[in-house]
């Protein structure tokens, strides 16, 4: 039963993604969604990612290594630093492979971030970026999306990084001015200026945060 509900939301969003420009595809496993991503990469391309929990649990970083894929990964130490080297070669890369915080059912892509690199990233830059997302990350609308971030995704992940943030105390957003705050920048994509450069890749499954 949850399957077929699955099929169905994702087969909306798919369409709403359609009407913004960007690719949508539907995968019932995680497995499904990792074969799906390497047929779509020519062994030649140059491939990056942005920090994502989905792509960990799906085990496609790992599938890329053993496939002999032309890598460049971003050191953690540099996603905080303005001016580091590696940003530009992420920014000229074939692909750039991330997840989403959020998926509207209008197909707006719904993301915050601190120091933003993955989001730059989404923005411009990349000839092209897969987004993989469990289906649990779908929600009725922007605010939702972002309520939804506020109240679940950065706290849990403030207090796991031991940020100093208000969020990883109380486990409640509360607007901060904080250095170490995770809410520095809230993008809405709702739509690709360039025709085949994003695809969303949605899976019948619960990943990520």
């Amino acid at each position: 039963m949850r399957e077929d509900m699955n099929r169905k939301i994702a087969a909306r969003v798919t369409e709403e993604l359609k009407k913004r420009n960007m690719e949508g595809l539907y995968c019932e496993t995680a497995g499904e969604a990792v074969k799906a991503v390497l047929d779509l990469i020519e062994p030649e391309a140059l491939v990056s990612w942005g920090g994502s929990a989905t792509l960990k649990e799906t085990g496609l970083l790992e599938r890329l290594k053993e496939t002999g894929h032309n890598l460049l990964e971003y050191p953690e130490e540099e996603k905080r630093t303005i001016g580091s080297p590696v940003f530009s070669q992420v920014a000229g890369c074939d692909y750039f492979l991330m997840g989403t915080n959020a998926i509207t059912l209008k197909g707006e892509l719904v993301n915050i971030d601190g120091a933003s690199n993955r989001l730059s990233s989404l923005l411009h830059g990349p000839k092209h970026v897969i987004i993989i997302a469990g289906m649990n990350k779908i929600v009725k609308n922007v605010e939702d999306g972002i309520h939804r971030i506020q109240t679940s995704v950065c706290p849990y992940i403030a207090d796991q990084s031991n940020r100093k943030t208000p969020c990883a105390v109380t486990g409640i957003c509360s607007d901060c001015q904080s250095p170490d705050c995770m809410c520095c920048n809230i993008v809405i994509t709702r739509r690709s200026r360039y025709t085949g450069r994003v695809r969303v890749i949605l899976v019948g499954e619960t990943l990520g945060i």
